[in-house]
């Protein structure tokens, strides 16, 4: 990420914000905003951001008084709950699933995401798909958003029998948003990678689903990703992750 090398990806800014935040946003804007908060590298950076929050940074304000009084019009995380959870600087995912469980009993039922991607999927009909299926865990599935092409050649020769980009076929990958019951963590053994042991045992348990989507959706996993987010974000007709943004139906 060039300049961000050293912050937490979930930490790089888009716009005023960092991406964590835009992610947060979305959900509190469908009701879930009680978030657990899954730190490794530099963790010191996200807990800094949160305790010295500035309202000011996306809503507005009325200054007065020479600056010494600060009147806010608008709010963005007054009536969010946080836990700032240690889960270890080189933990993977499953790893840090099993470190906050404490904090999920109770809960039969939670959301969970790589925090490296946005996406306007319409998460009440997520959850609802979910319920109805009944399973232990659920993914996003989404086309890539890559320019590489897929190629295909005749056997043991390099004809090229089809060439075309990889996001227009049938080839689909995780999109990093989930929803698991809380019985997931009876799959998830000591140092076991996430999509690794834990969803091959689902899988043989017919426990598994993929939602598939083909709405916006995009991952931060290079700079070029953060330019295109960055032009998404100060488009004219906004940022399409921004559904919070959108004019609510009239009842």
């Amino acid at each position: 990420m060039r300049d961000a090398e050293n912050l937490p990806k979930p930490m790089v800014h888009i716009g005023s914000r960092p991406l964590l935040w835009h992610l947060m946003k979305y959900y509190a804007h469908h009701g879930h905003k009680d978030f657990i908060l899954c730190l490794g590298h530099r963790a010191e950076a996200v807990k800094h951001y949160f305790l010295h929050y500035d309202e000011c940074l996306s809503n507005d304000f009325v200054l007065s008084g020479g600056g010494k009084a600060v009147e806010l019009l608008g709010s963005d995380i007054h009536d969010w709950r946080i836990t700032f959870a240690d889960t270890g600087a080189e933990s993977n995912i499953g790893q840090r699933l099993r470190a906050v469980r404490k904090y999920l009993e109770g809960e039969p039922e939670f959301l969970v995401n790589y925090s490296d991607g946005l996406s306007d999927l319409p998460l009440p009909q997520y959850i609802e798909d979910f319920r109805l299926h009944g399973k232990v865990a659920s993914f996003l599935c989404v086309r890539p958003n890559l320019s590489y092409h897929i190629v295909t050649t005749q056997p043991d020769n390099r004809v090229v029998t089809n060439i075309y980009p990889i996001n227009s076929g049938d080839i689909r990958v995780n999109g990093g948003f989930f929803i698991f019951r809380n019985e997931i963590f009876e799959y998830i053994g000591e140092n076991e990678e996430l999509v690794e042991e834990p969803f091959h045992r689902l899988l043989r348990m017919q426990q598994l689903i993929a939602y598939p989507y083909d709405g916006f959706w995009i991952s931060m996993d290079t700079f070029k990703d953060k330019q295109q987010l960055e032009r998404l974000y100060a488009s004219p007709g906004g940022a399409p992750w921004e559904v919070w943004r959108r004019r609510q139906p009239e009842a």
